[in-house]
């Protein structure tokens, strides 16, 4: 099994970096917060809406259990609480991309669909909750992490060519 697992804090670029690595490597690129849009019929944020976080964790474990059985050689992009899933460590190589709650929310906010990135995040729209979570997960993320790649002030360019050489 080659897949690379790209984990990290919601924001941190795990799908804009999966993208430029798949461009780069010639390997295929898949997301989980998308596959479960594509299972579901329903962008994440409705799926919160209608059935909840619980519901939401359950097709991440299904969507693990799929990546496990199906998936080899892909570069896959995970929500930020993919990690917890019991078989990730069966599904690939864990690289967490590490940065600071506050370039996290620089990175959103200064982007051009700003309110967009920031609306189809939840778990985003009550910051003090958000700032918790991320205090949390950021020492399980190293735990479960086979790889940390500080991301903060770093170009999509560069942060490519690091997980490439490792």
């Amino acid at each position: 099994m080659k897949n690379i697992i790209l984990i990290g804090f919601m924001g941190v670029g795990k799908g804009t970096i999966a993208r430029a690595l798949s461009k780069k490597s010639g390997m295929f690129a898949v997301d989980t917060d998308d596959l479960i849009e594509s299972l579901e019929n329903k962008k994440i944020k409705k799926i919160f809406a209608d059935s909840g976080e619980t519901y939401f964790r359950e097709l991440e474990k299904k969507c693990a259990l799929w990546l496990q059985k199906s998936v080899n050689d892909t570069i896959i992009s995970t929500g930020g609480g993919f990690y917890k899933q019991k078989n990730i460590k069966k599904i690939g190589k864990i690289i967490y991309l590490k940065s600071s709650f506050k370039a996290i929310l620089d990175r959103l906010n200064n982007h051009p669909n700003a309110e967009k990135k920031l609306a189809k995040r939840p778990l985003l729209q009550d910051m003090d909750k958000a700032k918790e979570l991320y205090n949390n997960r950021i020492k399980e993320y190293e735990k479960i992490a086979d790889i940390t790649i500080n991301v903060e002030n770093k170009d999509i360019k560069k942060i490519v060519k690091e997980i490439m050489d490792i």
